[in-house]
């Protein structure tokens, strides 16, 4: 039971810190379906950090990693915003493209890392078993991940941002009525800048924090297993607010930890299904969700239109 309390705190987290970047962004008025290839350039980010530092001390390691993967993040995510806002790009043509880049440029640039060092080695793994270590603290048993907390402040800082500022308020007016926006002096593409902006920094974090959830060598042709597109649904259950998509986090993450966690569970064991059915169980439950809560969805209604002065 522990074990599987553990799992599902540091996979909520995960999810928790990739939707509320979607969220943000949507709020902004862009649609954000890149953000399974952020994650992966943020988990890149991080895990070159984490085989560089080597030996040093847990602060520096958890610092400079977690900067790295927020700076890879927001790096990549320039490409959703120069495509979507200045060249008014279909968004979800441009998110599924970042996704297939993402995977394809990593997997050539570790494979080319580990053949420079190793011309026998052709993986596109990265270890970081050291460096893995420094993320977690155990308690009595159980491993706090850094992650962890990082989630709970994302939360607090998110939702303070849009419902008790004024940028955010402005942010969110762009999302919902731009030409409104625009016309008390609020600068559209300033806005939705700061929405991708934010989203990627958000994706990279969550991407270092996937790698670090259970292995400490990460094959990065295997990109993010999905992730990205369950944060999406974590985030279109908890309806754009931050404190939703905190519980719907919670749930999601539960049935991915169970995939990990069922053989602890003599009830579950006593079924006889293959490992598979579990590790289906969180991709099963996101079609279920959004198949009944799609119709009822209060999306911001200007997202993924582009912006026109021109228009009314």
């Amino acid at each position: 039971m522990l074990l599987l309390i553990q799992y599902t705190l540091i996979f909520a987290s995960v999810l928790l810190l990739v939707a509320l970047g979607g969220c943000i962004s949507e709020h902004s008025g862009v649609i954000n379906l890149g953000l399974e290839g952020i994650m992966v350039v943020g988990a890149l980010g991080g895990a070159l950090v984490m085989k560089s530092l080597g030996t040093t001390s847990a602060f520096v390691m958890v610092l400079v990693a977690m900067l790295v993967a927020i700076l890879s993040g927001m790096l990549y995510s320039c490409l959703l915003g120069v495509a979507a806002i200045h060249f008014k790009a279909d968004q979800t043509l441009v998110g599924i493209a970042m996704n297939l880049l993402a995977t394809a440029a990593a997997t050539v640039f570790v494979k080319a890392m580990n053949v420079a060092a190793n011309p026998d080695n052709h993986s596109s793994e990265i270890e970081y078993i050291s460096a893995r270590k420094m993320f977690i603290v155990n308690i009595d048993g159980f491993e706090f991940n850094w992650f962890m907390l990082v989630a709970i402040i994302a939360v607090v800082l998110v939702y303070v941002l849009l419902y008790k500022n004024r940028l955010g308020l402005r942010l969110m007016a762009c999302g919902e009525h731009p030409q409104a926006a625009a016309s008390v002096g609020v600068s559209v593409y300033k806005m939705r800048w700061t929405g991708v902006l934010i989203s990627g920094a958000l994706g990279g974090l969550g991407g270092l924090g996937y790698i670090l959830a259970g292995v400490s060598i990460w094959k990065f042709e295997n990109g993010v297993a999905g992730f990205g597109f369950l944060a999406l649904a974590v985030m279109i259950f908890g309806q754009w607010k931050p404190t939703r998509i905190a519980v719907a986090a919670l749930i999601f993450g539960l049935f991915r930890a169970l995939s990990n966690t069922y053989t602890g569970f003599p009830f579950l064991t006593s079924l006889n299904l293959p490992g598979n059915v579990y590790n289906m169980m969180p991709y099963i439950v996101c079609l279920i969700v959004l198949a009944f809560t799609s119709k009822a969805s209060r999306a911001p209604k200007a997202e993924g239109i582009p912006y026109d002065k021109g228009s009314r």
